[in-house]
């Protein structure tokens, strides 16, 4: 048996895995990912793809942003989601999903310089992938994790090469388990979990088929199909989601986990498709089929000692909201830049800890959120009368019955579009995507009150500098009048503080302070004659400090800490801060 020698050995090449991968290379730290399958995601299971998730892959360049966006569907074509019994059949409504509403894109716009969009996992990965191995991950297929012990050093990771059936052992500093929702590194780390595995039934069909003369009026990424009743079985609910437009869709169908697991063959398969696109003639090329089954469960503590969990090996649940390879990317953005710090002797081992302590609850909020969209198609079924019987006919007459002229039909339509209205907190909710405020030893608040949310927090996404909070975005101007993102001057494996005219004594502080610790911390002093000047006011309405206070940016975008006003001793108070952040 041999051995190989990295710094970090991540396990998994999902997108919790390879954006880890990606962002270490990207920091200079030795990673090595292995994956036990031959090649990478086989199937289009994430998609959605967020503002904050774009802001990570802008963060690792203007060239992987891009390329995101060129295979991506754009955001324009995500639409309003349609309700409908099938593609031919009759829509029930349209819920305007990610976005798609003037109100909601304007919020997004002014929230973030990216764009939300539609990224299948088959072409995420890839380019997660590509841009960790181009930059220097070494990246092993077909290799098993076998178990691991942890020594005071370091790590001793067993693995097992599927081809030639050898053993070896990686000896890493740390490890991260990114190995999926049957993750074996979370178990073998003893991880605690909360929640409950396999509390529904689902089927996946994979298929092609140009159905643009049923969608391409009303263009979607999720058609929710009512058919109670169906011919094909199941529970009556179904989803035809596009993965490329028009021609390329995956089918979620529901069964009862009580029942035996349905096979899904060719025959099942287009049996199931004809019926909720409504075409009965409808050819299809099947791509794949599977069951699966929906989790409700995660991790109360991501990590043991050396060892992190990430992705869904710690968080559960099913697809609803677009939440899963989000908060995974996010998980990695999280670890990495703190591996980084700790690796190469800038900070103290107590910084990894806080990365659990900032990240086990933001599992819980995803796997929580998850589960209760399902929950709030309950308003849904009782306003189409579909939970009140197991007779299909019935079922039928009792949707039907919406178009009536009667006093008992408008009550009906009064109820469905409330129940449409309520599922934005699934489709269109922007503050659970890019509210997370952490609380840790590594964001050093001063006692200054975190401030309230003024609007729905799952709903509406809202700024502040309050540390903890990720750093908000606004356009500032350089020299020549080319405005970049507070967001772009941030990041990219570096601390970044920001002041304002009045506040030059923090330039000298950063450059004393930097000195001291080894560490390269950025500084842009924001205003008139400086490099960036706020010529639209943006930044002063949402950075909550005076011209001569600072905010101090994690590597993540996260605030790390803040001054109102300029002290008497800048240097001592940022010397101060930056200890407790990085646990020196």
């Amino acid at each position: 048996m041999y051995e190989i020698t990295t710094d970090v050995l991540i396990v998994g090449t999902g997108p919790a895995g390879s954006a880890s991968a990606a962002l270490l290379s990207t920091y200079g730290i030795n990673n090595m990912v292995i994956n036990q399958y031959r090649w990478l995601a086989n199937t289009p299971r994430a998609h959605i793809t967020n503002l904050r998730t774009m802001e990570v892959l802008r963060d690792l360049g203007q060239q992987v942003e891009q390329e995101a966006y060129l295979h991506a569907t754009d955001q324009d074509l995500m639409g309003g989601t349609v309700f409908c019994e099938s593609l031919t059949g009759e829509e029930i409504g349209r819920v305007p999903s990610w976005g798609l509403h003037p109100l909601s894109r304007a919020e997004r716009q002014l929230s973030s310089p990216t764009k939300m969009n539609d990224l299948p996992q088959t072409f995420m990965e890839p380019l997660l992938f590509k841009t960790a191995c181009s930059r220097g991950t070494e990246a092993r297929m077909s290799t098993e994790y076998l178990s691991h012990t942890q020594t005071d050093e370091g790590v001793l990771t067993r693995c097992r090469d599927r081809l030639s059936g050898e053993e070896f052992t990686v000896k890493s500093k740390y490890l991260i388990g990114a190995d999926g929702g049957n993750s074996k590194v979370a178990k073998d780390a003893g991880l605690p979990f909360e929640g409950q595995m396999g509390v529904r039934g689902s089927m996946n069909i994979w298929f092609r088929a140009d159905l643009s003369e049923f969608v391409a009026h009303r263009p979607a990424v999720l058609y929710p199909i009512m058919q109670p009743g169906a011919e094909v079985g199941g529970i009556g609910m179904g989803l035809i989601r596009m993965v490329r437009p028009w021609h390329e869709w995956l089918i979620v169908w529901g069964y009862d986990i009580n029942e035996p697991t349905p096979v899904v063959d060719e025959a099942k398969a287009t049996t199931i498709a004809r019926q909720l696109v409504g075409k009965p003639d409808l050819e299809i090329e099947l791509l794949g089929a599977n069951t699966w089954t929906v989790n409700n469960m995660y991790a109360t503590r991501m990590q043991e000692g050396r060892v992190f969990c990430m992705g869904d090996a710690t968080h559960r649940h099913p697809p609803s909201g677009g939440l899963g390879s989000n908060t995974s990317i996010q998980d990695a953005f999280n670890l990495a830049w703190k591996l980084a710090e700790v690796i190469k002797g800038r900070a103290g081992e107590a910084l990894l800890d806080t990365y659990s302590v900032e990240r086990a609850p933001i599992a819980k909020q995803v796997v929580t959120r998850a589960n209760q969209s399902i929950a709030e198609f309950a308003p849904l079924y009782s306003a189409l009368g579909i939970d009140k019987s197991n007779d299909g006919e019935v079922l039928q007459a009792n949707m039907h019955a919406r178009s009536g002229s009667t006093a008992a039909a408008e009550k009906q339509r009064d109820e469905i579009r409330e129940a449409l209205a309520f599922k934005r907190y699934e489709l269109d909710a922007q503050g659970v995507e890019m509210n997370q405020r952490y609380r840790s030893s590594a964001a050093v608040t001063d006692g200054q009150t975190e401030p309230e949310f003024t609007r729905d927090r799952e709903l509406y996404y809202q700024a502040t500098t309050w540390p903890g909070a990720r750093l908000p975005h606004a356009w500032v101007f350089d020299a020549r009048g080319r405005q970049h993102s507070t967001l772009d001057l941030a990041g990219h494996g570096r601390f970044v503080l920001f002041t304002g005219l009045g506040g030059e004594a923090w330039v000298e502080a950063v450059s004393k302070v930097g000195e001291e610790l080894g560490l390269k911390i950025d500084v842009h002093v924001i205003g008139p004659r400086q490099a960036y000047a706020d010529h639209t006011g943006d930044w002063a309405r949402v950075r909550e400090i005076g011209d001569s206070g600072c905010v101090l940016a994690r590597p993540d975008h996260h605030v790390a800490w803040r001054s109102l006003t300029l002290p008497g001793d800048p240097a001592a108070e940022l010397r101060r801060a930056l200890g407790q952040v990085l646990s020196k």
